[in-house]
């Protein structure tokens, strides 16, 4: 039965919450104008002498908010100087914002860099020289301004003075960027604020010239007569020009409508066709009309503002032309500019029309534009002031629509629209308008979907050696030493295996179809990526708030059968808030080992142990480093590719390393998958198949490792790294190992005697123990192999001693704590149940592997990382083997399956800590307490001797079995009784 999710009403509806957020964040600008207000009046009524956490006195503070005030101001102008000022403008900027509700969804990606604008601003005010009345010791920025330019100009290779006056213009600059972007200025916000400034300028300029012709006007009128005739033919010829515009403007409109009620003619010309005539200074009466300047300014930001009353619009905003054929050109003007408008689209040129304008709302109700996706609410409409629009000139019909423009938010008088004509083809050429990053258009309601995305597969780069092997093989070897690697043409080609890749639109059918069986399960969220690999893919969800990952994990086995998949494995991305979502693909790609070894990471890495484990759910190769790990544990059941792995990794280390450098020892208690290997140079011993002996061989490794300790302690080195350094030195050199060591004391002096001792340099090669099946070996001696294994774990790394354990049995008597402990890199191939997988990684999941190779690795203990093995095939471990054993036979070493002599196994077994037969001092002394009491009282048993040592039963009876066998007191009868053997001591 799929579980369905609870569905909760909300507690106030849409329109409440947009409602009171919108409240919520004007009381927040409030809030913050009122804090800009304090920090203000704290900071323009800052007086050093008063009391503060820097200053100590008795008088009153002069500040507007007293002691506080003056306690915040005077650290502020300690630490940043006049940079505290930009706190104010920071904290002001922002509560307007929330207040009026411009920009405030800018505020978290913003504010974040308040700290770094307000850090500029006091460097720059380091920049400038204090003022007589600054009574501070240090610069106008403070402490911190004072410090950052002191170090920036002992940085610059400049005279100070120069260099001073670089770094004012240059953190001038930055800092006015900065700041206007935590102030959260747009764009839109920017250019209009510079049109404004820049009209500004146009206007002061335009009223300058204005008054230079009002004066100019006087002189004439008050110098000469001929000056007043000429203003006098000046005005008549106006009115003859005014008179013959007005009947003009009769033949445009209809007969029914009056001519003072007709709507002011718009446009805007082009500069080059203003004529010098038009701007008639001497006429000052009725500059405003006729002023070009003015008129053309009025128009550039009469679109900008709300329309204007008709009675404010006196006379027509069209220059006037000065020759007797202004009629005439007027109309011509007037009719080129309607068709062409009317044929390209309507922007903002406007006449009046015998015909019915387009009506355009306000506020349309029709379809709305939709900006995708992801608002909960669609969010209120700009207004249009924040949209940027263009003075359009008589311009080419083919200029494109201004992309800022909104035709929705422009309001126009009714006798000022253009009716567009049906054929008009660039109304649905283009996309009406487009926003900041995404286009929308009137499509209705319909919600665009998100587009799946496929990282792209990063192409495997061959490594130096797999390109030489493709060239042809030159006459001559450089190599130093007799033996080669093995080739890599004995694996099989990659370029054979047949590839299987889903198309784009197969990904994503099945990314939506998986969305809809999260959605059956309740389960909301959407997959915004797929990542194809060779054997699965892995679809990445995205959930929606609130979601738990647990819920969406426990669903895995749902999926599997909703998608008719064989397994589905569900866990989170580390680093990231998705999902992932790994289902097989219907084609399994084949991994082949030598793409691996032929990969740079392997082939040109510095690993000095690198082991190809496979490749990853993306298709890249995944190379470890054993030296690293430094042991490696792995569980699989039997057929899940847990050998062929292990064979993988025995031939990494075959193909890059020498037998100088690495030497194997291979326990292989089955008899059948390691034995392939007997003979080849790389063994130290013939491949061990008698559990007795591998326990036999782990004491000689602890041996080893014991021997290699004390060798390195002698050199003074903390690795083998160090170790096999300094013996590559010396052998350069050809010297010597010199030690000095004390041999005893001098018997007349009593002074230390010293000796010099020499050893011939030795390099030792990295071991590594690989043990294919551990519960057999656990079976046959359990608490042996594990005091091995737990030893060799903890101390064999530094020594090159590395260990991969292999096991089909993945419980927790084979992989004991100690066990699990000591091995923090682990791999699990596909097991039975869950709690195996616990066993092995800490986390389920093992048990929806689909086998054949498909593991999960843990590195260090870190997060899970999904690779499928690569296959070697019988055929070419045999190849491979048959090779290596052409250099010779194996340098076998005695005692690694022989045993050491009684001795030193009593040594070893002191050292793991057990006891056959042989007992420690400690133990010895417990037994002679033990058997002077039994001599002493006649009383033997296991529960007495455990009284009267104060030990426990288990060691108590051990005593009691080794006095019997030693003849002190003879074997329990029928009722457990024991004999003193030995005669009561007088």
């Amino acid at each position: 039965m799929a579980y369905q999710a609870r569905q909760r009403d909300p507690l106030f509806d849409s329109e409440t919450q947009a409602v009171i957020e919108r409240r919520g964040k004007e009381l927040l600008g409030l809030g913050l104008l009122v804090v800009a207000v304090a920090v203000a009046l704290m900071l323009g009524s800052y007086v050093p002498e008063d009391p503060s956490w820097l200053s100590a006195t008795d008088e009153p503070a002069r500040n507007l908010l007293g002691r506080f005030g003056a306690s915040i101001a005077s650290p502020l102008f300690v630490i940043v100087g006049w940079g505290a000022w930009a706190i104010v403008a920071v904290f002001g900027a922002w509560g307007l914002r929330f207040l009026l509700h411009v920009g405030e969804e800018r505020a978290p990606a913003r504010l974040i860099f308040a700290p770094l604008a307000i850090a500029l601003v006091s460097v720059y005010a380091s920049t400038h020289v204090p003022a007589g009345e600054w009574t501070h010791s240090f610069g106008l920025g403070g402490l911190f301004g004072d410090t950052v330019l002191g170090a920036v100009l002992g940085i610059v290779p400049v005279q100070a003075t120069l260099g001073l006056k670089m770094i004012a213009a240059v953190v001038a600059a930055v800092a006015l960027v900065m700041s206007l972007f935590v102030l959260g200025c747009s764009k839109q916000e920017l250019r209009l604020t510079a049109a404004f400034l820049l009209g500004g300028v146009v206007m002061s300029y335009a009223g300058l010239v204005s008054m230079l012709g009002r004066g100019a006007h006087g002189v004439v009128r008050g110098s000469a007569a001929g000056a007043r005739a000429a203003a006098e033919a000046h005005q008549r010829r106006r009115d003859e020009r005014a008179q013959r515009r007005a009947e003009a403007d009769d033949s445009l409109i209809e007969d029914d409508e009056p001519v003072a009620q007709a709507r002011p003619v718009l446009r805007a010309q082009r500069p080059d066709e203003v004529e010098d005539n038009e701007l008639d200074l001497f006429d000052y009466d009725d500059a405003p009309a006729r002023g070009g300047v003015l008129s053309r300014l009025s128009g550039l930001f009469r679109r900008r503002t709300e329309p204007q009353d008709d009675d404010l619009l006196e006379e027509p905003a069209v220059l006037e032309p000065e020759d007797d054929g202004t009629d005439d050109r007027i109309r011509a003007k007037i009719a080129d500019v309607i068709k062409a408008r009317v044929r390209a689209r309507p922007i903002l040129t406007a006449a009046a029309r015998p015909e019915p304008p387009v009506q355009r709302p306000r506020h349309p109700r029709g379809p709305q534009p939709m900006i995708l996706p992801k608002t909960p609410r669609p969010e209120p409409a700009a207004p249009a002031a924040q949209f940027e629009e263009l003075v359009h000139y008589d311009e080419p019909q083919e200029e494109a629509f201004d992309e800022g423009f909104d035709p929705e938010t422009l309001e126009m008088p009714e006798s000022e629209l253009v009716q567009p004509e049906p054929s008009s083809q660039s109304l649905t050429a283009e996309p009406l308008f487009e926003t900041g990053r995404r286009t929308a258009a009137f499509a209705g309601p319909a919600v665009e979907r998100k587009k799946v995305q496929h990282p792209p597969k990063k192409v495997v780069q061959p490594s130096r050696r797999a390109q030489a092997e493709a060239q042809p093989a030159l006459g001559f070897d450089e190599s130093d030493s007799d033996y080669e690697h093995p080739p890599l043409n004995l694996l099989t080609n990659p370029a054979e295996i047949e590839r299987h890749h889903l198309s784009d639109e197969a990904l994503e059918e099945n990314a939506r179809m998986l969305e809809t069986v999260l959605d059956d399960y309740g389960v909301k969220g959407e997959i915004v990526s797929v990542r194809p690999g060779p054997v699965v893919t892995m679809y990445e969800l995205e959930p929606a708030p609130g979601l738990k990952a647990s819920r969406v994990i426990g669903l895995a086995d749902d999926i599997a059968r909703s998608m008719s998949a064989l397994s589905a494995r569900v866990s989170t991305v580390p680093g990231r808030s998705v999902i992932g979502i790994e289902l097989p693909n219907s084609s399994r790609e084949k991994v082949v080992l030598r793409e691996i070894l032929s990969a740079r990471d392997f082939g040109d890495s510095q690993m000095k142990l690198p082991l190809a484990l496979g490749k990853d759910i993306g298709g890249e190769a995944v190379v470890a480093n054993l030296a690293k790990m430094p042991h490696l544990l792995i569980a699989g059941t039997t057929g899940s590719g847990k050998s062929v792995a292990i064979n993988t990794m025995i031939l990494s280390l075959l193909y890059k390393l020498t037998p100088e450098e690495c030497r194997l020892i291979m326990i292989d208690p089955k008899m059948l998958e390691l034995s392939v290997y007997d003979g080849i140079p790389h063994l130290l011993s013939p491949v061990v198949t008698d559990p007795k002996k591998a326990v036999v061989a782990l004491k000689w490794v602890v041996a080893e490792m014991e021997d290699r300790y004390r060798k390195m302690s002698r050199m003074g080195v903390r690795n083998i790294e160090g170790f096999n350094g300094r013996v590559k030195d010396a052998l350069s050199k050809g010297e010597m190992f010199k030690r000095t060591v004390q041999t005893g004391f001098d018997d007349e002096t009593g002074d230390p005697v010293f000796e010099t001792e020499e050893f011939a340099p030795e390099a030792l090669p990295y071991i590594v123990v690989i043990v294919d099946e551990m519960a057999d070996l656990m079976m046959v001696a359990g608490k042996e192999i594990e005091a091995c294994i737990q030893r060799l774990a903890q101390m064999a790394r530094a020594s090159g001693i590395h260990l991969i354990m292999a096991t089909q049995r993945p419980s927790v008597d084979v992989i004991t704590g100690t066990i699990k402990a000591n091995f923090p890199t682990r791999i699990s191939f596909q097991v039975t149940s869950k709690i195996d997988s616990r066993t092995i990684l800490g986390e389920q999941g093992a048990e929806q592997l689909l086998g054949m190779g498909d593991m999960l690795y843990m590195a260090g203990g870190a997060r899970l990382t999904r690779v499928h093995g690569p296959f070697v095939s019988d055929e070419e471990v045999e190849d491979i083997v048959n090779y290596l054993k052409q250099f010779g036979p194996p340098d076998y070493v005695g005692g690694v399956v022989e045993g050491p002599d009684d001795e030193k196994e009593a040594d070893i077994d002191a050292v793991l800590g057990l006891g056959t037969g042989g007992n420690t001092d400690g133990e010895d002394a417990l037994y002679d307490q033990a058997v002077a009491i039994v001599i002493k009282d006649r009383k033997c048993s296991t529960s007495y001797i455990q009284r009267k040592l104060a030990i426990g039963y288990n060691k108590a009876a051990r005593l009691v079995e080794q006095m019997e066998d030693q003849g002190v007191v003879s074997s329990a009868n029928h009722v457990g009784k024991r004999e003193i053997l030995v005669p009561e001591q007088a």
